[in-house]
């Protein structure tokens, strides 16, 4: 199972059961919007107030994943999941709600495929059947918790992303039809020094280089073996210092095709508003369980890596004054005929 110094190969190959994306309206407006399955056109998703509507988020995501497969809460042996609200009150409701042996973690917007790591160990170790991973993000809650009040209608500089509102959730089982999970990159924390809530991309581009160089540097193998390698939410300023990276240390990123869900999700000539790009547990989830699963299922894409990026940083630390530690954790998914 562990593969060189910080990854793990899934010699079981765990599947990717059923999976489900969910996201708000700006989402909606967005060039991959076709391939989100629910799209809400109300922030407030009908709920009293933002933080209830991201749990809505999620509890739906986990709710449309389990019908796909006609399985109920009661099939799944664990849930693990997180988000970016104090002590992760989005997912710890939501698994209220399920009544599912729960693992909550906290990943920041790396949590996407930290939960998808585990749940993929669990399964291909034996310890579970079928497992459940996902997380969520709503750009009010978020906002209002890590820079200003909503309603405080701050401008933003060009730095700046925006927050995704969705939520993404995946089973993880055993055996079934689905791409699998073939192997996985755990992360170190990496800090360079940033202090700037408002430039989350340049913090944690050399997190997601540092992930991606020790994925191909445990399984000795080359960017090309995969069709695609995509960062969580790096945003346009960290995807461009991502490759000056690539660069300075002659990594071969060019072999593939490399590009960044925060840059997918909107429409950046279009949806100003959004800045540098998109952010949140949910950017990397619902680009991953709704676009990129579906270009799977096509054909179109038969080997991913994924590598979803987090600030470990919380109100209370930028407040006093320390910098902002960021981790990037790295999952493949590829289709089980070119699975090696």
């Amino acid at each position: 199972m562990l593969q060189g110094h910080q990854s793990w190969r899934f010699d079981q190959q765990p599947v990717i059961l059923s999976a489900a994306s969910v996201v708000g309206p700006d989402e909606c407006e967005g060039p991959i919007a076709e391939d989100f399955d629910i799209g809400h056109g109300d922030l407030m998703v009908g709920q009293k107030s933002w933080e209830q509507a991201e749990k809505k988020l999620l509890e739906e995501a986990a709710t449309l994943a389990l019908e796909r497969v006609h399985l109920s809460k009661e099939n799944i042996q664990f849930f693990i999941g997180g988000d970016l609200m104090n002590q992760i009150i989005s997912s710890g409701f939501t698994a209220r709600t399920l009544g599912i042996p729960y693992f909550g973690v906290f990943g920041a917007c790396s949590t996407s495929m930290e939960s998808l790591a585990l749940a993929a160990q669990f399964v291909n170790s034996g310890s579970a059947k079928y497992a459940m991973a996902g997380t969520c993000s709503h750009n009010c809650t978020s906002e209002k918790q890590f820079r200003y009040p909503t309603e405080y209608g701050s401008q933003k500089p060009p730095t700046a992303q925006y927050t995704v509102t969705g939520a993404g959730v995946a089973i993880v089982a055993a055996e079934g039809d689905g791409p699998v999970i073939t192997r996985a990159t755990i992360g170190r924390v990496i800090d360079m020094g940033i202090t700037d809530p408002f430039n989350m991309g340049a913090a944690m581009a050399p997190a997601a280089v540092d992930t991606i160089q020790a994925h191909f540097r445990d399984f000795r193998i080359e960017p090309g073996y995969y069709d695609l390698i995509v960062t969580g939410d790096l945003g346009r300023v960290g995807y461009d210092i991502a490759n000056a990276l690539f660069d300075k240390h002659n990594f071969p990123i060019t072999q593939t095709n490399y590009y960044d869900c925060g840059l997918m999700i909107y429409d950046l000539n279009k949806q100003t508003f959004v800045n540098s790009g998109g952010s949140g547990c949910a950017c990397s989830a619902t680009v991953t369980y709704g676009h990129l699963l579906k270009r799977l299922k096509k054909g179109d894409l038969n080997r991913i890596l994924v590598v979803a990026t987090g600030a470990l940083f919380s109100p209370i630390s930028f407040q006093q004054g320390e910098s902002i530690p960021c981790i990037a954790h790295a999952v493949a998914i590829e289709n089980r005929g070119s699975a090696s």
